[in-house]
């Protein structure tokens, strides 16, 4: 049974279209034009316990929208949706006491209070007992240091140390569901190395289900599987990384030849041949040709001095649907 469900989910805002200069602020005195904005256009999900979601899509494609609707703070203009069996909007209370969430601008922590007295609250708040207090603690310590920095001010601290709070904060109820809005936004190399091996960490040994929204390259290819792509408030695809990575991108086999003669391969799959003197790159299909066959013609056909098979980068598939969309299959 899946723990977050959502069928035909819509979201639809009314933007107020103001006409310009002083006649037209009068004229909205009497009346007002107003144009609607799909944020959510049928949305439909179906995220099991223990998944790790990546959930991407331009500026504006509605993810935030998404997950607004999935902790009860948006209501849906449409559509059904179950969080663990609640409706999140209905039943927001106790939705929040069974999920995390980590907005990247926005802080769950008390400004003025030492960080400690900020989770000392949190866990008034959720109910964890003391023991279960103590010992999540520690085990966030471990991994995002926290003690560095367990006394001070939380406006004090720095993005990176304050994120590295944010996110201990939402896990330290052991919810079912984090939701996590760009949790790496700005941070250095060495504190996005930490939060993802504790998202990696509470997800493996606690089975927590992340859903995560970000435009950090290696986010994605770092903790997710399955992704999610929106564009203009529509899904547009739903499954494997790899899958995605294989459709939208060719394998290169590249290689040094002794010869500067054009190489000739008519071989089903092949899809374009880039040559520069003795420097060869094949583009191919590995779903038509495989790597080993291509590189066996090769090898009997020419004499090869170095070769090597370059693989296709999520970035370059995130870049490609970003600017330029794509159709469901």
């Amino acid at each position: 049974m899946a723990l977050i469900k959502a069928e035909d989910l819509q979201k639809t805002f009314k933007i107020y279209n103001q006409g310009e200069g002083i006649k037209g602020y009068l004229k909205s005195f009497v009346s007002r034009d107003y144009r609607e904005v799909h944020a959510v256009e049928d949305l439909n999900l179906e995220i099991d316990e223990g998944e790790i979601i990546g959930y991407i899509g331009a500026n504006g494609a509605g993810k935030s929208t998404t997950v607004k609707m999935l902790t009860g703070i948006l209501e849906p203009s449409g559509g059904n949706i179950e969080v663990d069996g609640r409706n999140p909007n209905r039943q927001r209370k106790k939705n929040a006491m069974n999920i995390g969430v980590v907005f990247g601008q926005k802080t769950q922590l008390w400004w003025d209070l030492p960080v400690k007295e900020s989770f000392r609250l949190l866990k008034e708040i959720y109910e964890v007992s003391d023991e279960a207090y103590d010992q999540r603690i520690e085990e966030f310590d471990e991994v995002l240091q926290l003690s560095e920095f367990w006394d001070q001010p939380v406006r004090k601290l720095s993005l990176g140390q304050k994120m590295r709070c944010e996110l201990a904060a939402s896990f330290l109820h052991h919810p079912k569901i984090v939701y996590l809005d760009e949790p790496t936004i700005g941070l250095d190399v060495a504190v996005k190395e930490r939060i993802r091996e504790f998202i990696k960490r509470m997800n493996r040994e606690e089975d927590i289900t992340v859903m995560l929204t970000t435009h950090d390259i290696d986010d994605i290819e770092d903790l997710c599987e399955r992704i999610i792509v929106l564009d203009e408030g529509k899904k547009i695809y739903d499954g494997e990384l790899d899958s995605l990575v294989n459709r939208f991108t060719s394998r290169r086999l590249v290689m040094d030849t002794r010869s500067t003669e054009s190489i000739d391969l008519d071989l089903e799959g092949i899809n374009e041949i880039e040559q520069e003197d003795g420097h060869i790159e094949i583009v191919f299909d590995r779903e038509i040709i495989s790597a080993s066959d291509l590189m066996r013609e090769v090898l009997e056909r020419y004499d090869v001095l170095d070769f090597q098979i370059k693989e296709p980068d999520i970035e370059s598939v995130v870049k490609k649907i970003y600017n330029e969309g794509l159709e469901e299959e």
